[in-house]
């Protein structure tokens, strides 16, 4: 039999806080990066991303779910990277 967790935190947390950094990390990338080398800076930020999900489901606390809270984190912020990254490019090939 397993004790319960005295004062589990927020998986939401978790979530929110990689899906935010998806954000700001894809933002910075579309701003800073030259067009040529940006899918590159996009992978990068993708694998941080991961590392970042990893460590904040890690915060948590909690092994029940931890895989499904991870991709769920992933997959969310990769998805975000990835509309953000289609409007930079769309704006990119609009001639100005």
């Amino acid at each position: 039999m397993t004790t319960p967790a005295l004062a589990p935190r927020s998986a939401v947390g978790a979530l929110v806080t990689t899906w935010v950094f998806a954000v700001l990390a894809s933002v910075a990338v579309g701003v800073f990066a030259p067009f040529e080398v940006r899918f590159a800076w996009m992978a990068i930020a993708a694998g941080a991303t991961l590392i970042v999900a990893f460590a904040a489901n890690l915060w948590t606390g909690r092994s029940e779910g931890f895989i499904v809270r991870t991709a769920g984190s992933v997959l969310g912020g990769l998805l975000l990277m990835g509309f953000i990254s289609l409007g930079f490019a769309l704006a990119a090939i609009v001639p100005s």
